[in-house]
Formats: structure tokens, C-alpha cells, sequence
């Protein structure tokens, strides 16, 4: 798994700016984010990660934290940042970046900056990239579509007493709001990025700016998305931009996720490079051979009723991180984990027996013992996920497993023949759910 880009700092007057520039494409691309940031932790996010690295793919992307926020040098909750001042530090990162023009990206409430640094600086801006952004985010007389007072005010006071605990992920992640996972960084990601009381400032200010004077002056080609179903911002915020600013390209994408890197993210993607380059990605193929790989520690929940919660969520981390430093020593890519369960899919079927191997084995100097179970065949994917029939076989031939055992279906067998792994015979199995018999083997030798 690549190293997330090296954190630098730019001085924009008194303040220090955190940025990162990852790429080498022949375009700049400034990325303004919405709200909150935290460069760093964003990357433990692997769908953001991924949606970064593609935009570093056909660009030189730049990324940074806005002052008050995250790596870069906190302020008073009242001095935050100006409009004015945001769009000095945005000069002061490119100028560090040693950018002379760039396009420019902006997420929700990243978006008034941008539309204020295109109008002003137009020879520095290439292009401009709006995402479920807007000019006005409050209700007018002359803007109704706008929020009311009354649901500023409630999702303010929301912030205020549940910052910290992954508020408000239901509507910026619907398609997350069940994982785990993802409301666990969501938490730590806002503890991280600002304090309660800078979040709510910065909600507050968004509230009170206005840039629609501004959009009758931006010439560089603009580009405009929203998700039709986007429950935190109402595509008319993106409409009347697309109204407001001469020669304006407005897209409007299936999903209800708002963040951008969430969700059908590919879609949104393509129509970025496409606006940029003048061509697309080749589409990523709908189905692909792969060894998945299934994990589970055996007995759990009596050791977990053994430990109790504090020692067997310390237990549970020793054991997923062994597992993911195997994983990047074998080249696999970890999926998904569930209660104490392991999945991670590979594309040589060698290298998936001999990481299951080496997990299997390096628990035990935990005190544990884990059963794994691995299948070869075509899976369907799904975003970052892999599915379809291979997964679920691979799932009932780990169930099979004896504690401490690697097993491995036939197909997984046959296709590493040559490779100095060896096996035992386990006979043939009913996998539930699964028609016919599967022929299924135990390893007996890794190295």
C-alpha cells in the first residue's frame, strides 16, 4: 500500500498552512475541503484515499489543511479565518507548491472560496470544479431554497454537545451510516480536524457568507456536480450557480452521499478528469479473479467474556495489526473486518496461502488461535469491495477450518501447483449454501 504524500508547511503571513502535493500530471489541482480537515487522516480512510489518488492520476494534486483546522496552526474560535484570508492562504500553498496557475476543487463549503479566488485571481485559476457547493447557504428573501434559521440552529446545537462522537455521518455518508468502521474514523476525524467550538464557528460562518455578487466575474470554465439525492446540501444550491455563472457545466449524479470520495465516487470522478484532460478512465472492469482470504479467531467470544472488553479490544487491535503488516508484506488488500473476523482478497493465489499462513501462525504469540479459509474465483466488484459466489465460498471453507489450520479450496490448490506449498486432503465438503461437493485441503507446508 503506497505511503500517504509528506506532510509540508507554507507561511501565509503569521500562519503556517499544512499541504501535501502528490502526483505529477501536467495540471495543478488546488483541492479546497468542505468544513473540516485533517491531511493525515484522511488518508486512513481508504475510499478517500482511493478518490485522491485517482485525482492525482491525470493531475499534480495539492492538498492542504485551512488554518484553525487540522495540521495547520490553530486560532481563536474568534479569529477564524476570513474568506479573504483563506483565498492568502490558498496563494501562499501555491506559491509554496511552486504553482503559478491551477485548477481549483472545492467540497461543500470549500466551494465560496473558490468562486471568490476564481473572480479575483483569474489568471491563476485554470478551471473550477464546484461539488454539492453553493454561493449562499442560508434561506433569503430572494434565496428560499435556502436553510432556515430554525435548522441552523438545531444542527448547531447538535455539534455542539455530540462533536467528537461521529455526528452528522448519516447525512454526509448515508451509504456508511451502518459501518462501523466508518463512524469510528468519522469520530476521530472530527476530534482530530477542530474543536467543538471551532466546528460550530466555522458552520456559522458558512452561514453568514454570501459570494453571489461574485459569480457574474468568474470566467474560467466551470464545472458543477451534485448528487440528486444529497441529504445535507439541495441540488438547487447547485443549479443557481449553474444559472450565475456564464458558460457553467452542471452534472447531476445518482446517489445521496455527500462527500465526494463516498458512494458512486467513480462517476463523479470521470466527469472531473474528462473536464480536465478531455478524456476519461478506461471503465474498471465489473469482474476479476481473485483469492479471498477469511480469517476468524477461534473461541472468540469465550475469550472475550475471559478478558473482558478493554483487554479483548486491545487483544482484537494486536491481532488485526499483525494481520495488516502481513497483508502489505504479501500484497493483498484488506477488505473488510467484522467482530474478530479477517477478509482480504489477492491476486495470486500463492501469496494469499502464505499470508494466511504467516497470520495464522504469528497469533499464536498472542495467545490466540485463528482458523482461515481461502478460495480462487471470479468475484464481482463493488467499489472497493469484492463479491459474488467466490466470496461466500470462501467464507464456509474458512467455517470449516480447525483452529489453526489454513484450508484452502481445490480450485486454490490446483492453480499453485509448483510453488512449493503442500497439502493434506480434507475430503469433500458440503459448503452451506453453496450446491455440489467442494473438495478442500489443509496446508501443511508454507515456506
Amino acid at each position: 500500500m503506497p505511503l500517504p504524500p509528506k506532510t509540508q508547511y507554507a507561511k501565509s503571513g503569521r500562519a503556517h498552512i499544512a499541504y501535501q502535493v502528490l502526483g505529477d500530471g501536467p495540471l495543478d489541482l488546488v483541492l479546497v475541503h468542505g468544513w473540516i480537515s485533517h491531511l493525515e487522516l484522511l488518508w486512513e480512510q481508504p475510499a478517500a484515499a482511493r478518490s485522491l489518488r485517482r485525482l492525482a492520476s491525470f493531475s499534480r494534486l495539492i492538498l492542504f489543511d485551512k488554518r484553525g483546522t487540522g495540521l495547520s496552526d490553530p486560532v481563536p474560535i474568534d479569529q477564524l479565518p476570513t474568506l479573504e484570508q483563506r483565498m492568502d492562504d490558498v496563494r501562499a500553498v501555491m506559491d509554496a507548491a511552486g504553482s503559478e496557475r491551477a485548477a481549483l476543487m472545492g467540497n461543500s463549503e470549500g466551494g465560496p472560496m473558490n468562486l471568490l479566488f476564481a473572480a479575483t485571481y483569474p489568471k491563476r485559476t485554470v478551471a473550477l470544479i464546484l461539488v454539492a457547493s453553493y454561493a449562499r447557504l442560508a434561506v433569503a428573501s430572494d434565496y428560499p431554497w435556502g436553510t432556515p434559521t430554525e435548522v441552523s440552529d438545531k444542527l448547531l446545537d447538535h455539534i455542539d454537545k455530540e462533536w467528537g462522537t461521529g455526528v452528522a455521518l448519516g447525512a454526509l455518508a448515508p451509504s456508511h451510516k451502518d459501518d462501523p468502521q466508518m463512524l469510528e474514523w468519522w469520530a476521530r476525524y472530527q476530534r482530530q480536524a477542530a474543536s467543538p467550538g471551532a466546528a460550530a464557528a466555522l458552520l456559522r460562518m458558512a452561514y453568514d457568507s454570501d459570494v453571489r455578487a461574485a459569480l457574474s466575474a468568474i470566467t474560467a470554465p466551470t464545472l458543477i456536480l451534485h448528487r440528486t439525492q444529497d441529504r445535507m446540501m439541495p441540488r438547487a444550491h447547485s443549479r443557481y450557480l449553474a444559472q450565475h455563472i456564464q458558460g457553467a457545466k452542471f452534472v447531476e449524479l445518482p446517489g445521496q452521499d455527500h462527500l465526494f470520495f463516498v458512494g458512486e465516487a467513480d462517476a463523479m470522478l470521470d466527469e472531473i478528469q474528462e473536464f480536465l484532460t478531455g478524456r476519461r478512465e478506461p471503465g474498471e472492469p465489473d469482474r476479476i479473479l481473485a483469492t479471498v482470504l477469511f480469517a476468524d479467531i477461534v473461541a472468540s467470544t469465550e475469550r472475550a467474556a475471559q478478558l473482558g472488553d478493554h483487554r479483548w479490544h486491545e487483544l482484537l487491535e494486536g491481532y488485526y495489526e499483525l494481520a495488516r503488516r502481513e497483508l502489505i508484506r504479501f500484497r493483498g488488500r484488506e477488505i473488510d473486518t467484522a467482530g474478530d473476523g479477517f477478509f482480504a482478497a489477492f491476486d495470486g493465489p500463492a501469496r494469499a496461502v502464505r499470508c494466511a499462513e504467516a497470520i495464522t501462525t504469528g497469533v499464536r504469540a498472542l495467545g490466540i488461535e485463528v482458523r482461515a479459509g481461502l478460495h480462487t474465483g471470479e468475484c464481482e466488484v463493488i467499489g472497493e469491495k469484492v463479491g459474488g459466489i467466490a466470496v461466500h465460498i470462501g467464507a464456509r471453507v474458512a467455517a470449516l477450518a480447525r483452529p489453526g489450520e489454513v484450508l484452502v479450496s481445490n480450485t486454490v490448490k490446483d492453480l499453485v501447483a509448483g510453488s512449493g506449498l503442500a497439502f493434506e486432503e480434507r475430503g469433500a465438503q458440503t459448503l452451506k449454501g453453496v450446491p455440489g461437493e467442494w473438495r478442500l485441503y489443509a496446508v501443511t507446508r508454507a515456506a
